[in-house]
């Protein structure tokens, strides 16, 4: 790993210092959030959360009034049940009557209500409603805060991984999520693809490999077989390049219900058949109990990871009844003997996908918490070989850094090494319309085409040719229900105006003018129509016509929306689509209006389940931000409150020192009557009003205090800085004292010989004047300041010491910058001369400058010279 980050830290240093820009990656699990800031300057690495630790419980709950995240949140479950939110990342866009919403109720005590939208939302104790993505969009704020304190800016951009089997209604709501929370959404990565990314950082492939991503995460088994070659980075270049790797998804298989909570389920329920068992209890209808022994189950499968035994112990389960008992792995195991033939099935069918065979693999790559646990590393095994396994990737943390470089080579502000990434769809994506009615009797039939069947390329297009007369609706589904419970139905878009766009083609002498729909798979696996025009071809009337029309012409041009633009605005890794005749079309100004295509409008309903509205997100963020505003107003509170009572006790304190301390040495006997009833007061009060008071009452109890006291702690401050004042007056008054000495005897010498001189007699005695001045006050009021005592004011302050000296010593220093005079030069000639000598004489001593202390403006002053 260290080896790793001193990689990625010297394809950082080739980064331009002026971007300041930074990308935050979220591997966002059912028990773990992991997340990862890239950023220049900042050491890439996983990023810490205010524990100090490198994962984050995927929590979020309420004690009473303050919000907690993580462990915090996930602990108080027991206590709380209906405020502790966990494994939200079931609960994503599913529907309310969906498989995945019942086997939520069945591992959380949380209260699930239904939403206008047909999707679930939490209720709290109180009765207040969170949505799904409101929740999530916390834990997203939570991270991005825990980015910016470490960025030292603020973060917009965020990369998230997503399982590859993600429907788009999932993928809407992760996105929807990260807006609430106020980011951007970058992209979103399979997860599979970004522990691709993170393997492939630090290797070479000199030939092809196929290696197989096996990721047993919390929720759900997948594997994904992913090619890895390297391939020059510019074929057509004829000096070498550095050839760039290559990583090519090309199979998917999954178990979406078939992870590690379903272990945890497993075990919770060998737990309550025993209790029920023991104590002739059931303990279903009791949220506290079950609770805690979720927590429980979660502790004790941990253990089982690593030993034969374990002993679950739980205090007050329920009705002062304290649970203990004894689990072996073996009776765990026989527990889940009906799962064992699933947790290598998705290798299979992965493989099935991508045509190959395990003897096309290189290894078999296992990576989540899960793949820890001994019964799915055996099955594994078993059905691979032993020889095929590889633990070379860290299980909890290569996503989230695989997500972190794939972000940051999509953002372009860094440089990394150059990876390019293939990715696939995991369904079957079908587009379906009526049929043109012959007459207005006949019956219209439904007409469906596979536009992406599974294993399609993420980031492609397709163009689909209409011959339609009128305004129709193309609707885009799965052609199979996706496991989980979700609907087919994705978009039913209303192409509007062809008409009139046919009419005015037809006139213009188009043959069977048709309609093209653009239809994207973006790179974070949104589906979507992006534009739509009627075009038309016309009989070619010379070589000139024929040869344009053999080329093609025509362009795409993209009409939004208000709800085009909620869908469309996922799809960033398709969004830009420009056509050669489009192109054509501007270099040639003198192009006919019937060569252009007919933009149409484009009307984007969701049948089933749709995202969050524009206005939703807004309500929700707001809704956000009120709740972090409260809590900043009330850690502001708290640090107020706890603040005067800090101060209080340490002027208590002060006051109840009787040892001849510098507090008591400076203040008077009226001034500790003051402050000492004055603090009596301020305990009153805070004992009887503090909970309820406003921070700023907290600042005035304290600022009433600080009134009483400052004077003590200024006569304080005055003694101990007044010696090092008075010194530094004295230097000056010796150095100027030295200064004048010297200058004064070179004055008398240059006076006799003729010598031009550096300085006047009236600049040396102006000097002198304001010497002599400072010497007698200074003597004056430090006679003065000598007869009062520590706990009465001063009468010299130290700023008029040092304003006083200040005078002083920019007077000299005013000297001894002053340049000297040119020297005179003095020609002599004899008879035998036979050329001239010149003379310079210097009238400025070394010891006038040496007088000075050396400040910055003397060491000028000694350059000029």
């Amino acid at each position: 790993m260290n080896r790793f980050c001193v990689f990625l830290l010297l394809c950082l240093l080739t980064v331009s210092e002026t971007v300041l820009g930074s990308v935050l990656a979220i591997d966002y699990g059912v028990d773990w959030i992991k997340a990862s800031l890239m950023k220049p300057g900042v050491p890439f690495d996983v990023l810490l959360n205010k524990d100090s630790k490198r994962k984050i419980q995927s929590s979020v709950g309420w004690k009473q009034s303050d919000r907690l995240f993580g462990s915090d949140a996930f602990n108080i479950a027991g206590r709380f049940p209906l405020d502790s939110f966990s494994s939200l990342k079931y609960l994503l866009a599913a529907p309310h009557d969906s498989e995945a919403v019942s086997f939520y109720t069945s591992i959380s005590s949380a209260d699930v209500v239904e939403t206008s939208r047909g999707t679930v939302a939490l209720r709290r104790s109180d009765g207040t409603e969170w949505s799904v993505e409101e929740l999530v969009a916390m834990q997203f704020a939570y991270v991005r805060e825990l980015a910016e304190s470490l960025a030292g800016e603020r973060v917009h951009d965020v990369i998230v991984t997503v399982p590859p089997y993600y429907t788009q209604f999932e993928r809407d709501a992760v996105v929807d999520a990260v807006e609430i929370a106020g980011m951007r959404t970058l992209a979103l990565v399979h997860d599979g693809t970004a522990v691709a990314v993170n393997y492939a950082m630090t290797r070479t492939f000199p030939d092809p490999e196929y290696h197989v991503i096996y990721d047993a995460g919390a929720s759900a088994i997948r594997a994904t077989v992913v090619n890895f070659a390297s391939v020059a980075s510019d074929p057509k270049a004829k000096s070498l390049t550095k050839d760039s790797t290559q990583i090519s998804v090309a199979g998917v298989g999954f178990d979406r219900m078939m992870g590690g909570t379903e272990l945890d389920r497993r075990l919770r329920n060998i737990m309550l058949d025993d209790f029920r068992r023991k104590h002739k209890k059931d303990l279903l209808g009791d949220k506290r109990a079950m609770a805690k022994l979720w927590k429980e189950a979660g502790r004790v499968k941990t253990i089982l990871s690593a030993n034969a035994d374990a002993t679950a112990t739980i205090e007050s389960l329920t009705d002062d009844i304290d649970y203990r008992a004894k689990l072996t792995r073996a009776e765990f195991e026989e527990a889940c003997q009906d799962l064992k033939g699933r947790y290598a099935q998705p290798i299979f069918e992965a493989l099935e996908n991508a045509g190959l065979t395990l003897d096309n693999v290189t290894s078999v790559i296992l990576t989540g918490g899960a793949s820890r646990t001994p019964m799915i590393q055996s099955a594994v095994k078993a059905a691979v070989g032993d020889s095929k396994i590889a633990l070379n990737v860290n299980a909890d943390e290569a996503a989230v850094l695989g997500a972190a470089l794939h972000g940051a080579s999509l953002s372009r502000q860094f440089k990394t090494k150059d990876i390019k990434v293939s990715d696939i769809g995991v369904y079957d994506i079908q587009v379906s319309y009526l049929s043109e009615p012959k007459s207005p009797s006949a019956k219209q039939r439904t007409l469906s085409t596979l536009v992406y069947p599974t294993g399609s390329k993420t980031g492609s297009k397709k163009t689909l040719t209409f011959r339609r007369k009128e305004d129709f609706t193309v609707n885009l589904s799965y052609q199979k229900p996706p496991p989980g419970g979700f609907p087919t139905e994705l978009l039913a878009v209303d192409i509007i105006g062809v008409s009139d766009a046919i009419r005015n083609l037809t006139e213009l002498g188009a043959i069977e003018p048709v309609v093209k729909a653009t239809v994207t798979l973006s790179d974070s696996g949104f589906v979507s129509i992006k534009d739509a025009v009627a075009v038309g071809e016309y009989k070619a009337e010379s070589i000139a016509d024929k040869l344009k029309g053999l080329f093609g012409a025509g362009s795409s041009s993209e009409t939004e929306t208000e709800a085009e633009t909620e869908t469309a605005a996922r799809d960033e890794g398709s969004s830009s689509s420009s056509s050669t005749a489009e192109a054509s079309s501007t270099a040639d100004k003198k192009a006919s209006v019937k060569d252009e295509p007919i933009s149409l409008e484009l009307q984007i309903n969701f049948p089933s389940l749709a995202p969050m509205t524009v206005a939703e997100k807004r309500q929700a963020r707001e809704r956000l931000i009120a709740v972090d505003n409260e809590e900043a107003a009330k850690r502001r509170k708290e640090e107020a409150r706890n603040t005067l009572e800090g101060y209080m006790y340490r002027v208590r304190d002060l006051l109840d020192d009787d040892s001849d301390t510098p507090f008591l040495k400076c203040s008077q006997d009226e001034e500790r009557k003051a402050i000492r009833e004055k603090l009596q007061e301020t305990f009153a009060w805070l004992s009887e009003h503090g909970d309820d008071a406003d921070t700023a009452q907290y600042l005035d109890k304290r600022a009433s205090l600080e009134v009483l006291e400052r004077p003590i702690i200024y006569r304080y401050e005055e003694i101990q800085e007044f010696p090092h004042a008075l010194n530094n007056s004295q230097m000056w008054n010796w150095h100027t004292r030295l200064f004048l000495t010297d200058a004064k005897t070179n004055l008398t010498t240059e006076l006799e010989t003729g010598a031009p001189s550096k300085y006047t007699k009236e600049e040396l005695d102006a000097l002198e004047k304001t010497l002599i001045e400072h010497e007698k006050w200074l003597n004056e009021w430090v006679e003065k300041q000598k007869a009062v005592k520590m706990n009465e004011d001063p009468v010299l302050l130290t700023s008029e010491l040092k304003a006083r000296a200040k005078v002083l010593e920019n007077q000299l220093q005013k000297l001894v910058r002053k340049k000297a005079p040119r020297s005179t030069t003095k020609k002599a000639s004899t008879a035998s001369s036979t050329g001239a000598s010149e003379t310079s004489t210097s009238t400025e001593p070394s010891s006038t400058t040496s007088a000075v202390p050396p400040t910055d403006e003397s060491e000028r002053s000694h350059d000029e010279l």
